[in-house]
C-alpha cells in the first residue's frame, strides 16, 4: 500500500524546508518497542506531487529523484503529456481559453490514468505540474481525484531571481516572459500557509534538493494530515 496524503505546515525558509511531522505509534505493539519504525521514503512505493513555477526545477529534480530510487519509479510531467498534441496544440501563452483548459484536463486525466497503473504495479510515481493554489480548475483536487487520496504533494519555491534566470535558459514554448514568471511565481506564493511542505530550493542544486524531497516525504508519510 502506498501511504496517505502529505503536508506537515511549513513557512518560508530560504535554501530548505521548514515543517515538522509527529511520529504516531502504528499500533500497540510497535508502541511497547523502544523505537517506532517510519517507512522509508526512497524503498516505500508512493506517489508524490513536485508543485513549483515556471523555472523552480520541478523537471529536473523528479527526474533525478526517480533516477536514483531503490525502487522502480516513473517520472509524470504534465507539460510532456500535454505536449502529446502535435496539431491543433491550445499553447496558455496564448491566453487561457476552453481549448487550452480541455488539453490541460484531457492531459491531467491521462497522468492520472498512468500513475494508478504504475502504482497498481508496484512502480512509484512522481508527477509535476505548476499548480496554482487560486484556481480550482488547474487544483490539487483534480490530482487527488485523478491519482488517489495517498498523493504526497510538495511545493518547490525558490527566489523570483532564481526562476528568472532559469526561464531564461529555457528554448521554445517552455520558455516564458519575464513578466508572466514574476506573476506566476507571486500567485505561487498562495501556497504558505497552505498546510503543504514548502522547499526554498533558491541555494540548493539538484542532487541537494532531492535530499530535502526524501526528508520532507519521511515526514509526510509519518504523519500525513489531511489536505
Amino acid at each position: 500500500m502506498w501511504p496517505g496524503p502529505a503536508g506537515p505546515t511549513s513557512s518560508r525558509a530560504r535554501g530548505g524546508v521548514v515543517g515538522s511531522g509527529t511520529v504516531v505509534p502504528v499500533g500497540a505493539a510497535e508502541s511497547r518497542r523502544t523505537a517506532t519504525t517510519v517507512p522509508d521514503p526512497t524503498t516505500t512505493t508512493l506517489a508524490v506531487l513536485l508543485i513549483g513555477p515556471a523555472g523552480a526545477g520541478k523537471t529536473s529534480v523528479a527526474r533525478y529523484w526517480a533516477d536514483r530510487r531503490r525502487v522502480p519509479t516513473a517520472h509524470i510531467s504534465l507539460d510532456d503529456v500535454r505536449e502529446w498534441v502535435r496539431s491543433g496544440f491550445a499553447d496558455p501563452q496564448s491566453g487561457w481559453n476552453d481549448h487550452s483548459e480541455a488539453q490541460y484536463r484531457l492531459a491531467r486525466r491521462t497522468c492520472g490514468f498512468a500513475a494508478r497503473n504504475f502504482l497498481a504495479n508496484g512502480i512509484s510515481c512522481i508527477l509535476d505540474d505548476a499548480v496554482f493554489p487560486d484556481r480550482p480548475v488547474v487544483g490539487l483536487g483534480g490530482w487527488k481525484r485523478h491519482v488517489g487520496p495517498g498523493l504526497l504533494p510538495v511545493v518547490l519555491l525558490p527566489g523570483l531571481d532564481v526562476v528568472l534566470e532559469r526561464n531564461a535558459e529555457r528554448t521554445g514554448n517552455r520558455r516564458l516572459t519575464d513578466e508572466e514568471v514574476a506573476r506566476i511565481h507571486g500567485r505561487m506564493a498562495g501556497w504558505y500557509g497552505s498546510g503543504l511542505p514548502i522547499i526554498d530550493n533558491s541555494q540548493l542544486d539538484v542532487p541537494g534538493t532531492a535530499r530535502v524531497l526524501d526528508e520532507v516525504l519521511a515526514r509526510a508519510i509519518a504523519s500525513p494530515p489531511s489536505w
